[in-house]
C-alpha cells in the first residue's frame, strides 16, 4: 500500500502536532506549514493525496489558498478546517469544491474518519454494497422463485434494479451474479405471463394496473379535484432509467407515488402508447374507431392519431376537459414547448410525448459511434441521464415545477438487451419487429414464443382471419433463415421491445408536483 501523503496548513500547527504525531502512527506521512502561502507553494513542488487547511490564518486566507491550490492541482481533495459556523464561509468552501468541512476543536477520530470518506470512500462503500448484496443474495433467489402475483413481479423487478444500480461500480464478479439472477427472474416471468396472459382479458378483475388504464387511475382523478395536470409519456423509459432521472428531479419535486405498471404485449408503441391514449386495447379501437387504428401491413403511420384517440377518452368518460398535445422529437421543438408553458397552462390537461430515450435506442442500433459509447445497461443509463440533464426536457421541468401544476410521468414500453436468436419463418407481410410478430402461417417453435393463435382473446386485431402473434421473452430476439449470420451480427446486443421481458413490460408510473 502506498503511503498517503498529506499537507496540514494552519497557523496554529504546532498546537496540532498531538494529531500529526497520531496520523503518523497510522501510517500517513504529513507535511505542517503554518501559513496559506507556503501551502501554495508546496502544491506548486510536490504531489500530495489530501490538504488539510484552516479557514482562518494571517497573510492569505484558507479560502484564498484553496482557490489558488484549486487552480494548481484541481482534482486535488482539500479538507477545510474552521473555527466559525458562519453560513457563508461554508457556502464559499463548498462552491470551491471542498471536500470535506470540520469545525474545531477537532478530535482524531474525526479526521480519520474525514480522510477515509475523502481518499477511500468509494472503496469503502463498493466493499460494503458487495458484502450487502451476498447477504441479499439468498433472499432475493427465494423471493424470484417465489413469486405468485403481478405485485410480487414488481417487488423483484424493483428490488434487482436497486441492486443492479448499487452494483454498477463494484467489482465484476458481483455484477455477474446479479445479471445470473436476473436472467432467471425473467425466465421465471416469461413463464408467468404465458401461464397467465391470455386469463387476464378472460377476467379482468384478475389483471393489474395495465396500459389502456393509466388516464381512468391515475389523470381523470386528478382532473376532477380541479387540478392542472401534465401528462408527460417518455417513449421507451424503463425502470432504471427512471430510477437516475429521479435524482435530478428530487430537489424540484414531491413524488405523491412511484409505483410500475405493465405494458400490454405486443411492448410496441403502435399498441401499448394508442393503448393509453384511447383507454381501450387495440381490438377495441379498430372496433370502435376503424379510422384511427392502422393495421401492420399498412404503410402509413401506426401513431399519428394519439390526440385524436384522446379525445375519443374523454368522450367516453365524459369528461370536457380542454387538453393540448405535443410530441417532442427534436430539442427545438422542446424549447418551443418550453416557451409556450404559459399559455398551456389555460387548459386543465396537457400531453406531452418525448421521443428521444427511444431515438437515443435506435441509434445505438444503428450507429456503431452509439454503441461503442454504450456498449452495456450502465453505460446505456449515462447516456440517458446526460440527455435528460442537458436538454429541453429538464429545462420543461424546471419550468414546471415554479407552477401549480400536477405531472403524471410514464412511458408506453421499455427494451431489453438482446443476445440469443430464435428462427422464426413468415411471409413478406410478416411485420419486421425483432421481438413479435404478427402474420399467417408462421413457422416457429412453440417452445421458444408465447404463441397467440386467437388474437380476439387478448384484445388484438387480425390482420387476416389466420393471424397469430408470437412474443419472444427473456433476451431472445426473432431472426429469419435467410441471411441469417449477418442479421444475428447487426441486431445482437442492441436494445428491442416489443416482447416478454421485466425490462419491456414492468414501468414507471410516477404522480408529482412542485415542492412548495
Amino acid at each position: 500500500m502506498n503511503t498517503i501523503h498529506i499537507l496540514w496548513a494552519d497557523d496554529e500547527i504546532e498546537l496540532l502536532r498531538p494529531h500529526i504525531l497520531f496520523l503518523e502512527s497510522k501510517g500517513y506521512q504529513v507535511t505542517p506549514v503554518n501559513n496559506g502561502k507556503e501551502a501554495v507553494q508546496l502544491c506548486e513542488k510536490s504531489k500530495f493525496d489530501l490538504v488539510f487547511l484552516d479557514e482562518n490564518m494571517p497573510g492569505i486566507s484558507g479560502l484564498e489558498a484553496l482557490l489558488q491550490i484549486k487552480n494548481i492541482q484541481p482534482s486535488l481533495p482539500v479538507i477545510m478546517i474552521t473555527k466559525s459556523e458562519e453560513e457563508d464561509i461554508m457556502e464559499q468552501a463548498i462552491g470551491q469544491k471542498i471536500a470535506d468541512y470540520l469545525i474545531k476543536p477537532v478530535n482524531p477520530s474525526q479526521i480519520i474518519m474525514s480522510i477515509k470518506k475523502v481518499l477511500k470512500g468509494n472503496e469503502i462503500i463498493s466493499q460494503k454494497t458487495t458484502s450487502n448484496y451476498q447477504m441479499e443474495f439468498m433472499r432475493l433467489s427465494s423471493q424470484i422463485n417465489d413469486s405468485m402475483s403481478t405485485d410480487d413481479w414488481k417487488q423483484v423487478y424493483n428490488r434487482l434494479i436497486f441492486w443492479e444500480m448499487e452494483l454498477q461500480q463494484t467489482s465484476s464478479a458481483m455484477n455477474e451474479m446479479l445479471q445470473m439472477q436476473k436472467t432467471e427472474a425473467n425466465n421465471l416471468f416469461v413463464r408467468f405471463v404465458k401461464k397467465h396472459y391470455e386469463n387476464w382479458w378472460k377476467n379482468p378483475d384478475s389483471k393489474p394496473v395495465m396500459s389502456p388504464d393509466l388516464f381512468k387511475t391515475k389523470v381523470f382523478p386528478l382532473l376532477d379535484a380541479g387540478k392542472k395536470v401534465f401528462f408527460v409519456l417518455i417513449d421507451n423509459l424503463r425502470l432504471d432509467h427512471w430510477k437516475v432521472m429521479q435524482n435530478e428531479l428530487a430537489s424540484l419535486f414531491q413524488f405523491d407515488s412511484d409505483e410500475t405498471f405493465y405494458s400490454i404485449l405486443p411492448t410496441a408503441t403502435q399498441y401499448s402508447r394508442n393503448a393509453i391514449f384511447s383507454g381501450l386495447m387495440p381490438l377495441q379501437i379498430k372496433k370502435m374507431y376503424p379510422h384511427l387504428w392502422v393495421d401492420e401491413e399498412e404503410d402509413e403511420g401506426k401513431n399519428l392519431n394519439e390526440e385524436a384517440l384522446i379525445q375519443t377518452q374523454l368522450d367516453r368518460f365524459r369528461k370536457k376537459y380542454a387538453f393540448s398535445y405535443h410530441k417532442i422529437n427534436t430539442n427545438g421543438a422542446g424549447e418551443k414547448l418550453n416557451d409556450s408553458i404559459k399559455n398551456l397552462l389555460q387548459n386543465p390537461l396537457n400531453v406531452v410525448v418525448f421521443n428521444f430515450v427511444d431515438m437515443l435506442s435506435h441509434a445505438r442500433t444503428e450507429v456503431k459511434l452509439f454503441r461503442e459509447l454504450a456498449p452495456d445497461e450502465a453505460a446505456y443509463r449515462s447516456l440517458v441521464l446526460s440527455w435528460f440533464k442537458h436538454s429541453s426536457i429538464a429545462e420543461f421541468f424546471r419550468i414546471l415545477a415554479q407552477q401549480d401544476v400536477h405531472i403524471v410521468l410514464t412511458t408506453d414500453h421499455g427494451s431489453i438487451r438482446v443476445k440469443n436468436p430464435i428462427k422464426v419463418i413468415g411471409d413478406k407481410n410478416t411485420n419486421v419487429n425483432l421481438r413479435y410478430k404478427v402474420g399467417k402461417n408462421l413457422a416457429f417453435d412453440k417452445k421458444e414464443v408465447l404463441a397467440i393463435t386467437n388474437p380476439d382473446s387478448c384484445l388484438l386485431p387480425s390482420p387476416n382471419l389466420s393471424s397469430t402473434y408470437i412474443f419472444a421473452g427473456n433476451d431472445d430476439f426473432i431472426a429469419y433463415p435467410n441471411n441469417y449470420n449477418y442479421y444475428v451480427s447487426y441486431y445482437k446486443d442492441t436494445f428491442q421491445h416489443g416482447g416478454i421481458s421485466l425490462e419491456e413490460m414492468i414501468i414507471p408510473l410516477v404522480t408529482m408536483h412542485p415542492k412548495k
